[in-house]
């Protein structure tokens, strides 16, 4: 009877999720857009700011400033958002055209490909993970001021639609609730350093619980789908297309950037996991509803981005312990690789170096750099 509640309090995110999905099941206007929750305000702005500001007052100045100059991330994860992202759409669409999927779900998929990412759940997985969330915050945002201009250039190249996207009022809102509280944050981390490394607050659990929120909203909205014109085979079958689409995309991002001569640490690998397969469902929507103004096809075209936010969410959070255990398996196999190392240098030094200090009787060589690194790592006593 014990080992149940331990179990939950081990899990009690995946938990989490089970419960808010089996919730906006039973009761998804609760959640949904007009809602007692509100989640227009309460998400859209309101769990927006806190994530960016829990970013803020939590993340040291110096990892966010050595995160600026990633440059070969962040090209990476912009060029895989608006460039290899769409080319795998397109090449998708290519195969499944001449099938048995709905045209407007075709269409619907191309759109998808040109969004852009999301501003926050991105930044709360990598976080989650322990990952580099500084490089995420980074990425998320950058990518959601691009997609004010690159996204209408891309439904432009694949629908054949113009959309004027109301530019000023979404840059505006970007900077309120992503730019505005991460600088807030900083600030107030300057001022009480000392204090809030006393006083360690839980922000890990705060980011997850905000993030169960928008599972929750989230799922809500799907479930509230009601006027959705379409059988149940086809709505099965995009549902089941998009999951092994996104399991598909994490494996080849995963694959790719877990080798040698691209030299990305595990932390900047989950990092891109999230920010180069997520899309945004806060800024597809509204696009979607000005290029497909008047068009009857609407609901139908819109159903791949709406199962397509709920999964990147739920894949996140069923990804986060197993990415755990790896990022600290990479680490303990990397510390004991280069413990041999250092120890087998310090091995071959004092049998061919020159001797030139004892220590209890211990003979050890002209230190060096490297020798005194070994004897550090080693915890060697020896005299310096």
């Amino acid at each position: 009877m014990i080992i149940v509640p331990q179990l939950i309090r081990t899990n009690w995110f995946l938990c989490g999720i089970v419960f808010v999905i089996c919730l906006a099941s039973v009761a998804p206007t609760i959640g949904a857009k007009g809602g007692i929750l509100r989640p227009e305000i309460t998400v859209k702005f309101v769990a927006v700011f806190i994530i960016f500001f829990n970013s803020g007052i939590s993340l040291r100045s110096e990892d966010l400033t050595r995160a600026l100059v990633q440059f070969k991330l962040h090209i990476f994860i912009q060029g895989w958002t608006f460039v290899i992202f769409p080319l795998v759409i397109n090449l998708l669409v290519s195969l499944l055209k001449d099938g048995l999927f709905e045209k407007l779900l075709l269409q619907g998929l191309l759109v998808l490909g040109c969004m852009p990412p999301p501003v926050s759940s991105a930044v709360i997985l990598t976080k989650s993970v322990s990952g580099n969330e500084a490089a995420a915050i980074f990425n998320s945002a950058v990518g959601s001021f691009l997609g004010i201009f690159i996204t209408p250039s891309l439904i432009l190249l694949n629908v054949g639609s113009a959309v004027d996207v109301p530019v000023s009022s979404i840059f505006v809102q970007l900077s309120l609730t992503v730019v505005l509280p991460l600088c807030v944050g900083q600030i107030i981390r300057r001022r009480h350093r000392m204090w809030l490394e006393r006083n360690p607050i839980p922000f890990g659990t705060i980011g997850s619980a905000i993030l169960l929120m928008i599972i929750y909203t989230t799922f809500c909205d799907t479930f509230s789908q009601a006027e959705i014109d379409l059988d149940f085979i086809s709505f099965i079958s995009i549902v089941f297309m998009i999951v092994i689409l996104q399991c598909a995309l994490l494996w080849m991002v995963f694959y790719i950037t877990t080798r040698s001569w691209l030299n990305f640490h595990p932390k900047d690998t989950t990092a891109i996991m999230f920010c180069s397969t997520h899309k945004s469902l806060t800024l597809g929507i509204p696009i979607m509803k000005i290029v497909f103004s008047g068009d009857p096809g609407l609901s139908v075209i819109t159903i791949p981005l709406l199962v397509y936010h709920p999964t990147q969410i739920l894949l996140g959070g069923l990804l986060v312990p197993p990415l755990k255990e790896w990022m600290f398996s990479v680490g303990r196999k990397k510390y004991e690789s280069e413990l041999r190392t250092w120890h087998h240098g310090l091995d071959m030094y004092l049998i061919h170096g020159q001797v030139t200090v004892t220590n209890n009787g211990q003979e050890c060589v002209e230190w060096t750099e490297f020798r005194l690194k070994v004897c550090q790592i080693s915890h060697c006593k020896c005299s310096y």
